[in-house]
């Protein structure tokens, strides 16, 4: 392999990919996985993606409204048109690539509907897109010749050079470094940072910190926001996600006594945007002093329900659940960042030649709420949009590589044990739909001793540092916004 390339991007999920295969095929390109490539938000992604596409009922307009709506007319309306406006030709590039979305009896792409959407517009298969949508995406890449794919690569640090970026990385136990004219982040979100979490394990905040500590400007990170239905065993950190496709198909949230209440917050009912959906339950809970909740489709046929939530049916029968004739246990659980690394139109961050792309990035077209399934669409459009700029950026740059010599500190120590699971305590308590202000301020003062820690001490880069160093600064930037 290569030590220079053209573009590095960090991140093998939707976004990732996606710019890798709208890359000119002049262009060098190496992608970093963290981990394994499936392993990622993009591929748990299950509704779908949304977008007008053909259709004889629907128009951008439309697409607009609700997802300004949604996002509480908080979103960066310039940036918004561009995403409803041109999902017409990534949906189109997808389908291109293979992408498996289901269909009528009659051949034409079925559409299903979601909170907050006026609407039939998510295209999906079954309740697995973002697998589906990945797994093409990666067939793609594979063709490329001039991409290169490195799995298990941990992104230990980014420096700016005088031709563009060096990044250390550490893969094996062993670190490696490679320079490039231009990086892009696409690293996905911040769940871990949270006790439970819709959120893959990967999900750390690395790309935000690695912006941040290059001055990159991070806008609206105390936008988190929380999905109304994760299944709730009160077990694993890693809540599965049971889709708001579920809601649109006639599902019921039920309170502990098993009666609706959506009609006492919302005149949306089940199918209100997710925050409201998700307030609602909180205030519910406080309430009846319960958290126990539901949500029932078991009135819809069965085989209906094992062929369109195929993934969702088997992991509730394998907790117990039988969701053709099972109320299940659902509650709010950290889902998205709307906020991040701030991009424009292009997913240029203010860095020369720094782009951010996917739900790391903050383009502003969520506004303060994400309306459901409008984050593959955001990954695929401003991915493909940092492609084309660079496209045209690279026909003026150096043949030069600067290669930047990281340091390796002798005789550096292991982190102590027990940061990250701190730093999780702090945030569910403090951060979680309805903030608590005292504890968000008594959390950020340790939440800032222990950043100031993991940045000053002597300790070794590997990954529970990297990863620990990453949920410090991402805790600190959301609760330094709240406070």
């Amino acid at each position: 392999m290569s030590r220079n390339y053209d573009v590095i991007i960090a991140g093998s999920g939707t976004a990732g990919l996606y710019a890798a295969i709208n890359l000119p095929s002049d262009l060098s390109v190496l992608v970093l996985s963290k981990r394994e490539l499936m392993l990622c938000n993009s591929a748990l992604a299950q509704g779908g993606i949304a977008g007008v596409y053909k259709s004889p009922s629907d128009n951008i307009q439309l697409h607009q409204n609700d997802t300004m709506v949604a996002g509480g007319f908080k979103n960066n309306t310039e940036n918004v048109h561009i995403l409803v406006s041109e999902a017409e030709t990534d949906i189109d590039n997808l389908l291109k690539f293979g992408v498996d979305f289901d269909r009528t009896e009659d051949g034409e792409l079925h559409r299903t509907l979601e909170g907050g959407h006026c609407r039939h517009r998510i295209f999906h298969h079954k309740d697995a897109t973002g697998r589906e949508i990945v797994s093409k995406l990666l067939e793609k890449v594979r063709t490329l010749p001039n991409v290169d794919v490195l799995e298990e690569t941990y992104l230990c640090s980014v420096k700016k050079t005088s031709t563009g970026f060096s990044v250390d990385t550490w893969k094996n136990k062993n670190h490696e470094s490679f320079n490039c004219h231009f990086l892009i982040l696409a690293t996905g979100g911040i769940g871990r940072v949270y006790e439970f979490t819709t959120n893959s394990a990967i999900a750390t905040g690395d790309g935000i910190t690695f912006a941040y500590e290059l001055g990159a400007d991070i806008k609206n990170m105390s936008l988190v926001q929380f999905h109304p239905t994760a299944f709730n065993n009160r077990h694993t950190r890693e809540c599965f996600l049971i889709s708001e496709a579920v809601r649109g198909e006639g599902a019921y949230l039920l309170n502990k006594n098993g009666e609706r209440f959506m009609h006492n917050y919302d005149d949306r009912l089940e199918l209100a945007p997710r925050d409201v959906v998700s307030h609602a339950i909180i205030s519910e809970s406080k309430k009846l002093d319960s958290t126990d909740f539901y949500l029932d489709i078991s009135a819809k046929d069965s085989e209906f329900l094992k062929n369109r939530f195929p993934m969702i049916y088997e992991n509730l029968l394998g907790q117990g659940y039988d969701m053709t004739k099972d109320k299940v246990p659902v509650f709010p659980c950290q889902h998205y960042l709307m906020g991040g690394i701030n991009v424009d139109s292009f997913a240029r961050t203010q860095i020369e030649n720094l782009y951010a792309a996917g739900e790391c990035s903050h383009t502003g077209v969520h506004g303060s709420n994400r309306l459901a399934s409008n984050s593959l669409l955001e990954a695929l459009v401003f991915s493909r949009r940092a492609a084309q700029d660079i496209s045209e950026k690279a026909k003026n740059m150096t043949a030069e590589f600067e290669d930047y010599q990281f340091e390796v500190k002798a005789d550096a120590k292991p982190i102590p044990q027990g940061y990250r699971t701190e730093i999780r305590h702090i945030m569910q308590n403090s951060y979680f739909v309805i903030p608590d202000k005292k504890a968000a301020v008594e959390g950020f003062e340790r939440i800032r001793e222990i950043k100031r820690e993991l940045t000053t001490e002597n300790y070794l880069v590997n990954p529970d540092y990297i990863e620990a160093k990453s949920l410090a600064t991402v805790a600190y930037l959301i609760l330094k916004e709240v406070i």
